[in-house]
């Protein structure tokens, strides 16, 4: 799981990549304290040592990971700073994205649009980045608007630490997670430099936090919690794991047993290896939301809902409509009545998470989301949206609440806001129109831009528009097939709840497939005219050249196919059926470690297993050809005993090449 993204949003949910055992463990340098994670640890280590360095890469490899560990520990003016200095270093276009996307959240708009098309002209592809354009002049027009109808203020209980989360509790009390000193068990969190993360009560009577419940917080990471309507039965986050293996967050559940809470279980859906957080329960404790983020979703977290049944169990959790999920990250659901608020950093907003709202239709669908603006949303994250209907309110108000956020205003870190909604002016009455619904998608079909073209295996810098390729699309009993425009363009006019398939191909690429449905996708009368997007990346076709497959790897001195290598097989498998007229090798190699021979043949026992896996999916035999190379064909070749680990396991790869396309 990428971390780097985490912080931001909850230091719960991120910890999936950080080992438990690297935590607490004192380092000697910046970089070594950056690579296990520790960036507060290695922010002071690696800004002593930017000091010293000599040469300009090696400054600019320091600020990178400066400007990392700043942006993680949520100081974003410095991480800004570092990116800048980084790129002009020599450090590279990744530097500059970040740069790009730091100034976004900013509210730097001017700024990161130069810098986004700067971008743009590094990799060659302005394509890739003009959503990113046009999502700063629509937030830079959002930032001009006077919203006099609503008062934002820093709540009192606000640490200076990570405080967020708020959920509604009885007895006009908050829980609200937070890394403060406080918290349970006396390790420091390295990446943070703060404690672990516990629940916290909130008194908002008198703005005194306590710890929530002894039987709930340990020396883990918890948080971001969500209670039945009673009280009587808690869900929440606990980010735990070996300290052999990587950190997972679970969905744990615990019932009240008169002032203290049951030992608590792991929800019986919560797979292995995936992180789960953010629970919100119905009113009637019946269905929950949450995030997610799984290998089959959207993308990124996904929000998922999960029904019980009448006897109490859990059913198998559903991946909520288009309209809500997307390639980006959606976190933080808040099931409100027929009301979803969530947040996302991939619908259009002001530079980070932004908070959305959607509700359900009479018909079971979501309507189309929409962005609650300033001043609840600002250029930084901005989620974990509730309405407080308890609290008390003078008659001009209509609403009071709590959000989270790490704007500047606050004390530093996630800090926690109180807002209220005041009765707005009358609008004039205008006369009825009629509303006309209408849904378009726009598709492009797009090629990989390589770091070294016209090689596979080096780093995918983006992607550009690839002009006259076919594309099929299949919905209903219907057939329709385009042909794009220059810039890779097809547009389609949507129908109801309405599966859609579409093919794309090439002369000299292999064909690819995108999916899109508009069923659970409602009509707003505010929002009548939606526009989707959907992206068909096609693989140019290298023959007789080996591309790597990467996760994926075997256990020692095993054969078999692991469980985390099916599904990068299962995506090859799918390709094969696109492009049914090409055959395949599939090949493995080991490093230079062991006798040879025996390294030949545990090799090819491994690429035999790997096609008998595809056969298994269907492929047919004959297209398939397994060869096992040991350690003769050397990716990296370095002397034995003075490789690195890294470059051992660069050479322990499978691969495949095409060797006929038909």
């Amino acid at each position: 799981m990428n971390k780097k993204l985490s912080f931001l949003l909850s230091i719960l949910i991120l910890i999936g990549a950080a080992m438990s055992c690297n935590f607490t463990q004192k380092v000697r340098d910046g970089k070594t304290a950056f690579d296990r994670k520790q960036y507060a640890v290695a922010a002071k280590m690696l800004k002593k040592e930017y000091a010293k360095s000599k040469t300009r890469i090696e400054k600019g490899k320091i600020a990178f990971m400066l400007a990392e560990s700043y942006k993680a520990t949520n100081q974003s003016d410095a991480a800004i700073d570092w990116y800048e200095i980084a790129f002009n270093n020599q450090y590279g276009i990744d530097a500059l994205k970040e740069y790009a996307y730091g100034l976004k959240k900013a509210e730097r708009y001017e700024e990161a649009i130069r810098a986004f098309k700067d971008l743009g002209i590094e990799i060659g592809s302005p394509y890739e980045y003009r959503r990113e354009i046009r999502a700063c002049e629509i937030a830079s027009g959002w930032k001009d608007i006077k919203t006099p109808e609503y008062n934002i203020t820093l709540s009192d209980f606000n640490s200076g630490f990570a405080d967020y989360a708020p959920t509604l509790y009885k007895n006009n009390q908050l829980v609200i997670t937070s890394d403060r000193n406080s918290s349970t068990g006396d390790d420091t969190y390295n990446w943070t430099g703060n404690a672990f993360s516990d629940l916290f009560l909130v008194d908002l009577n008198t703005n005194s936090v306590a710890s929530f419940s002894t039987g709930i917080n340990t020396k883990d990471n918890e948080g971001t919690v969500a209670f039945n309507q009673d009280y009587s039965e808690v869900i929440f986050t606990r980010c735990y794991g070996d300290k052999r293996e990587d950190s997972h967050c679970k969905l744990m559940a615990s019932k009240s047993t008169g002032d203290s809470w049951s030992v608590p279980e792991v929800l019986p859906f919560v797979e292995e290896n995936v992180n789960y957080g953010h629970p919100s329960l119905s009113k009637d404790g019946n269905s929950l939301y949450f995030a997610c983020q799984h290998p089959d979703g959207w993308g990124g977290f996904d929000i998922y809902e999960v029904n019980r049944d009448p006897s109490g169990q859990w059913g198998e959790p559903s991946l909520m409509s288009r309209s809500i999920n997307t390639p980006g990250n959606e976190k933080f659901p808040n099931i409100d009545g027929d009301t979803l608020y969530f947040a996302s950093d991939f619908h259009p907003g002001m530079g980070g998470l932004d908070i959305f709202k959607t509700y359900r239709l009479s018909n079971g669908s979501w309507s189309p989301v929409y962005n609650l603006k300033p001043p609840i949303n600002s250029g930084s994250d901005d989620f974990g949206y509730v309405i407080d209907y308890q609290a008390k309110k003078g008659a001009d108000i209509l609403q009071v609440g709590y959000f989270t956020s790490t704007r500047d205003q606050g004390l530093g870190n996630d800090d926690i806001y109180r807002f209220e909604k005041i009765v707005p002016p009358p609008a004039p009455v205008e006369e009825p129109k009629e509303i006309v619904y209408k849904m378009n998608l726009d598709g492009y079909v797009l090629e990989k831009i390589y770091e070294e073209s016209g090689n596979p295996n080096s780093r995918v810098l983006g992607r550009k528009p690839l002009d006259a390729a076919t594309v099929v699309i299949r919905f209903g009993n219907q057939k329709k097939e385009v042909t794009v425009s220059d810039d890779g363009y097809f547009t389609l006019e949507l129908d109801e709840a309405t599966d859609y398939d579409f093919v794309a191909s090439k002369e000299e690429y292999l064909n690819n497939r995108a999916r899109f449905s508009t069923k659970g996708i409602g009509k707003d009368p505010n929002n009548p005219e939606m526009r989707y997007e959907v992206e068909i990346v096609l693989d140019k076709i290298f023959l007789d050249r080996e591309i790597r497959l990467e996760n994926i790897y075997y256990d020692f001195d095993e054969w078999f196919i692991r469980e985390d290598a099916k599904p990068t097989l299962n995506e090859l498998t799918e390709n094969l059926k696109l492009n049914p007229s090409i055959r395949i090798q599939l090949s493995s190699h080991t490093d230079c470690r062991g006798n040879p021979r025996y390294n030949e043949q545990l090799s090819q026992k491994r690429a035999q297993s790997a096609v008998d896996y595809l056969i298994s999916k269907g492929i047919d035999p004959v297209r398939l050809e397994a060869v096992g190379y040991g350690e003769n064909q050397l990716e990296i070749d370095c002397v034995c005993t003075r490789c690195t680990e890294e470059e051992h396991q660069a050479n322990r790869r499978t691969t495949f090449k095409i060797l006929d396309k038909g």
